[in-house]
């Protein structure tokens, strides 16, 4: 190499170390996109519990199935035996932070007291995701649920035009210290308006068909002059619809609900529910995995996502529309 072939060399030596560095550094974040794109995600789902006798919540864990299915994630679904079992459900948080997955999917149990084991999981530095209820903190990236401020008082409007002279109103909830009934008996006492005051009494059956019966029971009873009944969920609406069904009091004393299991559909067919106010579970429970998996791909995603509700009658039960929201199409 001659002298001046030995300067240009050195001239430009930086430029190709320069080029080299940038080659390779294209080609390390080329693969490591691909690594993450290949990546498999474990996600962990808490419900308030597993049951296969509530159409809601098997319906809830089908759409969080198909979401984690459809964006290549490993889904671990554990739970109470019972919704009101707070200490049960916290006692799975510490564990699934224990297993360090990389997003964790929570339906509280209760409205504060599940607070303190969420912010583990955000301390923990995991990603939190709440579906169907929230916390009294915000902790989540996101929470996907029925409004059901809203949804309450699309049953309290609804209930006013049954209101009728010194009628008397109970309200069956499903569980006291969950988001889902207390802000879904705030909507109701909204919806009815000046008809509030007629509220006679409000008891709590703790998401259990059985007790809700027996309440209803009871209520009639102590309130002999009671005509008109709110229930805020699947098991609260069914139980005291089976109840005035029994007590051959269809049509006397009137019922509203939440949920839209296939007793439910059944019942307003005969006439013992005046109209239910139907949420979509499946695509909560979609919805809900989906924004784990858009967090995980470095994706933003909405704070609060609203998965609607809708006021289904006796008399539009059968429309088309209503029949696709009764009956949603679910992908094998």
């Amino acid at each position: 190499m001659n002298m001046k072939n030995m300067k240009n060399y050195k001239r430009y030596l930086p430029l190709w170390i320069l080029g080299i560095i940038g080659v390779l550094t294209v080609v390390f974040l080329y693969l490591n996109n691909r690594g993450n794109e290949n990546e498999t995600y474990h996600i962990i789902y808490i419900p308030k519990i597993i049951d296969e006798t509530s159409d809601f919540w098997t319906a809830l864990i089908e759409g969080v199935e198909m979401a984690a299915a459809e964006y290549g994630m490993e889904l671990t679904v554990v739970a109470p035996e019972t919704e009101e079992d707070v200490e049960r459900q916290n006692e799975l948080i510490q564990w699934a932070i224990e297993q360090q997955p990389d997003a964790l999917l929570l339906s509280p149990c209760s409205y504060t007291e599940t607070t303190p084991y969420a912010r583990r999981v955000v301390e923990a530095g995991i990603p939190l995701v709440l579906i169907d209820s929230a916390l009294d903190e915000e902790l989540a990236v996101s929470c996907v649920a029925t409004d059901n401020i809203r949804m309450g008082r699309v049953e309290g409007d609804f209930m006013k035009q049954f209101v009728a002279g010194d009628a008397q109103i109970a309200i069956i909830g499903h569980m006291k210290t969950t988001s889902t009934a207390i802000e879904r008996e705030a909507g109701i006492r909204e919806g009815l308006a000046e008809y509030e005051e007629k509220i006679v009494d409000v008891v709590f059956c703790d998401s259990d068909y059985d007790k809700a019966y027996e309440l209803m029971v009871e209520l009639i009873e102590r309130y002999p002059d009671i005509e008109l009944v709110a229930g805020t969920n699947e098991y609260s609406a069914v139980g005291a619809a089976r109840a005035i069904k029994d007590l051959n009091l269809g049509g006397q004393i009137k019922v509203v609900g939440i949920d839209s299991s296939l007793e439910q559909i059944q019942l307003l067919e005969e006439g013992i529910f005046e109209g239910i106010v139907i949420q979509n579970p499946f695509k909560m429970g979609y919805l809900g995995a989906e924004a784990a998996a858009k967090v995980l791909r470095g994706e933003d995603v909405a704070p609060i996502v609203d998965s609607g509700c809708e006021l289904i009658t006796r008399e539009d039960v059968y429309t088309e529309e209503n029949q696709k929201l009764l009956f949603p199409f679910k992908e094998e």
